[in-house]
């Protein structure tokens, strides 16, 4: 069957006399390359006559219509020239045997002074990876709102705007940069998913209103050759951490940076050309640590609450950026005196070493990304590639949903000593105290057993014969998990935030 994925300008204009060309864009599946293309305007009684398919060509229509089909790309182009008044209406392009089967349905407005519609640009990415989009707005008025839609049956739902504004499926992957001189900006999406394809607008909307919008296809492929990368960092509150971004190696980037990501904007927080904001220096460091392999390491010490939150690894080659995001879990560990003595030796910062032990590895897998071409107006492909955040040797990489741990500094030294002499202070009390009893039953006749008073004096130094503390495995952000150790309590703090 053929595939329902097929997407196109809902609305064209041209001028009379003129032309207009309609770009029509499918997946790249056997059954859409191979299958009959064609483009037919609906009459009065509802039936769509065809004026150009794979095979015919209306006999009124010869001779300023044409039709070319490029399924590598997943794209047919329909063209009219000597535009006539009549020949405004609704048409269909369409995939199938009939005219019913898959199309998208288009508005065509022929006046004598219409202004010529930009032509669509597509773009095509991976799932994982990241794609360039490119808006030429043209206005340079600074107070313009940006924004990116996606295009429905009836309206275009927002995605994101230059206002902060950012949907809840995007947050932590779209940005919109600002205006250059020239009016225009770029939206940078990563960690694409297959639904994200469709057909979008960008562009500014001011007092005017909605100002000349560019219309954007965005395929993304059904398959992937990256793999699905962690996506989350933990950390300790004073502690410090380091990951890898990856990039392709056969391609001269002008910047690598880690930028701070926050309602639709990223922060630049240091690059590797020795930029680190006021706030980080002296705690971030970006270095090249294998150029072949295409990967650089960022390690970000004495960690704080404020530094939870979305960061993006970025590489830019003239228009095109590729980004990758992750998720950055700061914890605090708060535990009351009496249990420094039952804390985890070593000052270990997962609740449970079960926690995490089945998704631990000493480092995540190279990934070579393709990088895509600049972007261009009309049918030029905008390709993806993957600028993966992972884990350096010494951390644990895992499935988004999870988080790998860090090894963080300032671990307590006096738990191996303290701890044994106070395991061997608990055990002379109890002997001393059975010895007594003992003595006691003895003295008076009495055939008692000593288990019954064992218990109580266990109780009564915290401790309780025979029972496991159990300790959630997997904490969620902005939660506490709790778990009690003898007769205290510790508690790992998540902070979320950005």
């Amino acid at each position: 069957p053929v595939s329902s994925s097929l997407y196109g300008s809902r609305f064209l204009a041209g001028g009379i006399g003129g032309s207009i060309t309609h770009q029509c864009f499918y997946s790249t599946t056997p059954a859409n390359k191979y299958e009959r293309k064609y483009w037919c305007k609906i009459a009065a009684n509802g039936v769509c006559y065809t004026i150009i398919s794979s095979s015919f060509t209306s006999s009124e229509y010869k001779g300023r219509v044409a039709l070319g089909d490029v399924p590598q790309n997943g794209t047919f182009t329909v063209t009219m020239t000597g535009l006539r008044s009549n020949d405004s209406g609704t048409y269909r392009c369409g995939i199938g045997s009939t005219n019913e089967g898959l199309y998208v349905s288009l508005n065509l407005t022929v006046l004598a002074d219409a202004t010529v519609s930009k032509p669509t640009q597509l773009i095509q990415g991976e799932p994982h990876g990241s794609v360039t989009v490119l808006c030429p707005s043209g206005d340079t008025q600074s107070d313009q709102k940006r924004f990116w839609c996606k295009v429905g049956r009836s309206s275009c739902t927002l995605i994101a705007s230059s206002d902060g504004y950012v949907g809840r499926r995007h947050q932590g992957r779209i940005v919109i940069t600002p205006q250059e001189s020239s009016g225009a900006f770029k939206v940078l999406i990563n960690d694409l998913k297959e639904e994200d394809s469709g057909l979008y607008l960008c562009g500014t909307q001011g007092l005017r209103g909605q100002d000349s919008p560019q219309e954007v296809v965005l395929q993304v492929a059904t398959a992937s050759t990256l793999p699905r990368r962690p996506k989350f960092l933990s950390g300790r509150v004073g502690g410090s951490l380091s990951f890898q971004c990856h990039h392709d190696p056969k391609v001269t980037y002008e910047k690598k940076y880690l930028c701070r990501w926050r309602a639709g904007s990223c922060l630049v927080l240091l690059d590797d050309e020795g930029f680190v904001l006021e706030s980080h220096r002296g705690r971030a460091q970006m270095s090249s640590s294998h150029p072949e392999h295409g990967s650089s390491t960022v390690v970000l010490r004495q960690l704080r609450e404020e530094d939870a939150g979305w960061y993006w690894c970025g590489a830019r080659s003239g228009h095109t950026e590729l980004t990758a995001s992750l998720k950055l879990l700061i914890h605090k560990e708060i535990c009351s005196s009496r249990d420094l003595g039952t804390a985890t030796p070593g000052g270990a910062t997962a609740p449970s070493p079960a926690a995490h032990g089945t998704a631990r590895h000493s480092s995540v897998a190279d990934v070579m990304g393709t990088v895509p071409k600049d972007t261009t107006m009309g049918t030029a492909t905008q390709g993806s590639s993957s600028l993966l955040p992972t884990a350096t040797p010494g951390t644990s990489g895992t499935s988004p949903g999870d988080t790998f741990q860090e090894s963080s500094s300032g671990e307590p030294r006096l738990l191996p000593v303290v701890l044994p002499a106070l395991l061997l202070l608990i055990c002379i009390t109890i002997t001393i105290l059975t010895l007594a009893k003992i003595k006691l039953q003895k003295q008076t006749g009495g055939e008692r057993s000593t288990m019954g008073s064992l218990e109580p004096a266990l109780a009564h130094a915290g401790l309780s014969p025979g029972k496991e503390e159990r300790m959630e495995e997997n904490p969620s952000p902005g939660e506490e998990q709790e778990f009690r150790m003898g007769s205290g309590k510790c508690r790992w703090v998540f902070a979320e935030t950005g």
